[in-house]
């Protein structure tokens, strides 16, 4: 036989860390790396995003959790200045607009002034508080209003003086009821009429009364209506001397503000419409309307009236770069909202009460977020795109979105918005949202795709010894010796499934190095070494393997019908791997093949009977078609042949059977037996080549387990595809087992090779007539085949 097994150094590549120093023992020794490791084609998409500033260069970061997205783009944007080309930072505010309380205005201040704002505004309005009433309560001010008083009451009774004395010429008194009416009445000399002196009268002095009293009277409206306009005069002339007094203080306190604030035409216009504003409405602060002042303070720890706060929606430290990752992007959260407050039963907002969200806080920076995360909240992804289409960021009621109409009265002015989307997510809902979304390519022109694995060579693991001390100087671990460093980049490459690759799971490394760490200080160690991250491996694996372990337990009962010994016609022990959500493992399945005289079809009893998925039926259907080519060139096969997997009840997948499943049929074909000590696994295409396939260090294991239970002989062992040889990264007792020559994997590059090993006679060459040698197994098959023609 000249199919030769595979040494046991071709089954596991350890790790002999020759690209770092002989005298590095430990992470100790290592510079702990500032980026994640391997994700370079990531990390210059994320630079070239970054440096850009025109509108929808938004970056969309693809790879499937654990791969340390996040972790790199934060590494890189704290590391990185992004602003090194002076993007100005400003602080947001919202003020009362005077001219319309329905729509605050925006104040956009320089980084770290908003506050500073804010006080100068509350210490201008604690300083007037108390300085206006002062300037109404003293005797200058009372001596200039009485003077104005004066001045009323001499025209009005220097006008009524004029009517009292015609009145009296006509013998009519005019006087001042209780009430405050003025009544006219005729006089009986000195005393005014009674009903009975007044009917004594003549009709012609009756008449002649009632004229003058009527001519009276209409002088005497027109008098009121002059004292109705001395009043309002009185009034206006009070309002601007109480305006002038107020301006010489209001003008006195706010002429350094102004000084100040000279720079920044925003601010002085907001101080000129205060200045005008708090001199419309003196009344709050001389508190003439105790109700009204009540609400204009309602709810605020400061002595100061509402409509002259500054809310400071956002202050920037004007050195620091804005980085915000939003954990839970609900709308509210992202854009900001209005909030009520309830004042003696009465709901009321205003400005002072508009409450930031994450896009106010990265203004200017970089919002991270989860793209699932923010597709499962309502309206969430329509409000980021219209922000990021228009560059303004509105604080809209959700209300408002939700319904026709809102609870929240208020319409802020937008503000400005400059800012980079950094989303989170898997290669799925790319695909979903470039499918269904035609916004979301010109929003998000960056994709940033992060690796699964890295190639392997000495330089990548030095590289991936210093990630690992990034993660213990990180997480304030236990260092790890050389070890137990090597221990970690080989579980790294079984990860990837590959002896010439690393996986770029760092997440699975982190876990490692906690649980290692944890096994470390249980046992007082100073170090982690290569004993406790095995151990570590071992708790872990024995956490998630309940299925596995009941699996093996159906092999040691003889529930699962299974040969390690012997050899049966139709009959071969194929291998499958079994798969929960974090553990996978292998376990072997017994393939049969029966035939009975038929047109020449292989009749799929799982695709029969929908346990049989699309990639299985199309292995059946590649090796129906070599079948075929082998036996059927001239004249159909004479037999139908009945193929299944036995005791499989859950569905059957995938192709890497389909070479098992081909040489049950030839043993069925030609009557020879099968060895039942060996396993196979591995795909074929039509000319009969082997295919790699998935999982096969699982698969060995799984075979070699049960070859465990059911007893030992030195012939077992696997079949798989020379493909797959570099995937190999097996167990160590599997690989001691090969080592000292108790279990064999053989490597093939063609079925025929699996058949001269499964069955121990060469599988035959055809000849130019297509005749196969009588003394091969395919010649066997063959003289049977025309027999029954």
């Amino acid at each position: 036989m000249t199919i030769q097994t595979l040494s046991s150094d071709k089954l596991y590549r350890a790790s002999e860390l020759n690209g770092l120093p002989e005298d590095c023992k430990s992470t100790k020794n290592l510079t702990p790396l500032d980026e994640i490791v391997g994700q370079e084609r990531a990390q210059k998409a994320v630079e070239f995003a970054m440096s850009i500033k025109e509108k929808g260069y938004n970056i969309y970061a693809i790879g499937r959790n654990g791969l340390g997205k996040r972790t790199m783009v934060l590494r890189y944007l704290n590391r990185h200045d992004p602003n090194g080309n002076g993007n100005p930072l400003y602080d947001w505010c919202y003020v009362a607009n005077f001219d319309e309380t329905r729509s605050p205005k925006v104040l956009k201040l320089p980084a770290g002034s908003g506050h500073a704002f804010k006080k100068d505004i509350e210490k201008l309005m604690t300083r007037l508080v108390k300085a206006l009433p002062l300037a109404f309560d003293n005797e200058m001010y009372y001596s200039r209003s009485e003077k104005l008083k004066n001045q009323l009451t001499d025209k009005q009774e220097s006008a009524l003086l004029t009517l009292t004395k015609e009145a009296k010429e006509h013998s009519v008194s005019l006087s001042v009821t209780t009430t405050g009416e003025y009544q006219l009445v005729a006089l009986n000399g000195e005393e005014p009429h009674t009903e009975e002196t007044f009917a004594k009268l003549t009709d012609k002095e009756q008449a002649a009364f009632e004229n003058t009293i009527n001519e009276l009277e209409r002088q005497l409206r027109d008098i009121v209506r002059q004292l109705t306009e001395l009043e309002e005069e009185f009034s206006d002339k009070i309002q601007k001397l109480n305006e002038e007094v107020a301006l010489d203080v209001v003008s006195h306190f706010i002429k350094a503000l102004k000084e100040e604030y000279k720079p920044l035409p925003e601010v002085i216009a907001y101080l000129k419409a205060m200045q005008a504003d708090i001199l419309e409405n003196l009344d709050i602060f001389l508190e003439e309307s105790e109700e009204q002042v009540a609400l204009a303070y309602a709810a605020l720890d400061k002595k100061m009236p509402r409509r002259y706060q500054v809310n400071v929606l956002v202050s920037q430290d004007g050195s620091k770069f804005p980085i915000v990752v939003e954990e839970s992007p609900n709308y509210h959260s992202i854009f900001g909202y209005v909030e009520n407050a309830t004042y003696k039963g009465t709901v009321f907002t205003d400005f002072s009460l508009i409450r930031p969200g994450s896009l106010h806080r990265a203004n200017g920076g970089v919002l991270l977020m989860d793209a699932v995360k923010v597709l499962e909240r309502p309206y969430v992804w329509d409000g980021l795109k219209r922000a990021l289409r228009s560059r303004k960021l509105s604080v809209s009621s959700l209300e408002k979105e939700v319904t026709l109409s809102g609870t929240i009265s208020l319409d802020p002015e937008p503000i400005p918005l400059t800012v980079k989307l950094i989303l989170f997510g898997d290669y799925q809902t790319y695909q979903l949202l470039q499918h269904y979304d035609p916004e979301f390519s010109e929003l998000f022109r960056v994709t940033a795709d992060f690796e699964d694995e890295m190639n392997r060579t000495d330089e990548s693991e030095a590289q991936y010894a210093k990630f690992i001390s990034s993660i213990v100087n990180d997480n304030k671990m236990l260092h790890c010796d050389r070890k137990a460093i090597g221990r970690i980049v080989e579980y790294s490459s079984r990860q990837a499934d590959d002896q010439n690759k690393l996986s770029l799971h760092s997440a699975d490394i982190a876990n490692l190095l906690r649980e290692s760490n944890y096994v470390a200080k249980s046992s007082n160690a100073t170090m982690i070494r290569a004993n406790h991250v095995e151990l570590a491996l071992s708790n872990q694996e024995m956490r998630v393997s309940r299925l596995k372990d009941h699996v093996m337990q159906t092999f040691t009962n003889g529930t699962t019908l299974i040969d390690t010994v012997g050899e049966v016609i139709g009959q071969v022990n194929g291998l499958s791997v079994i798969s929960t959500s974090d553990y996978q493992f292998g376990s072997p399945n017994r393939i049969t093949a029966t035939t009975s005289y038929g047109e020449g079809g292989v009749f799929d009893i799982e695709r029969s009977v929908d346990l049989g998925g699309r990639i299985h039926s199309k292995g059946v259907m590649i090796l129906s078609a070599y079948l075929a080519s082998v036996f059927g060139r001239n004249k159909r096969i004479p037999l139908t042949t009945h193929l299944t997997f036995e005791q499989s009840y859950g569905g059957v997948d995938g192709d890497s059977a389909s070479m098992a499943e081909l040489c049950a049929i030839v043993s069925a074909f030609s009557q020879m037996p099968i060895r039942q000590d060996v396993a196979i696994t591995g795909s074929m295409n039509q000319f009969g080549a082997a295919q790699p396939i998935g999982g096969v260090n699982e698969k060995i294991e799984g075979f070699f387990d049960v070859c465990a239970i059911k007893g030992r002989t030195p012939g077992q062992g696997v079949i798989i595809p020379k493909s797959n040889v570099h995937n190999l990264m097996l167990r160590k007792d599997v690989v001691d087992a090969v080592d000292k020559g108790d279990f064999n994997i053989w490597a093939i590059s063609h079925v025929t090779e699996a058949i001269e090993i499964l069955m121990g006679q060469a599988a035959g060459l055809a000849g130019l007539d297509g005749i196969y040698p009588v003394d091969s197994v395919l010649g066997q098959a063959q003289l049977k085949l025309n027999a029954l023609r």
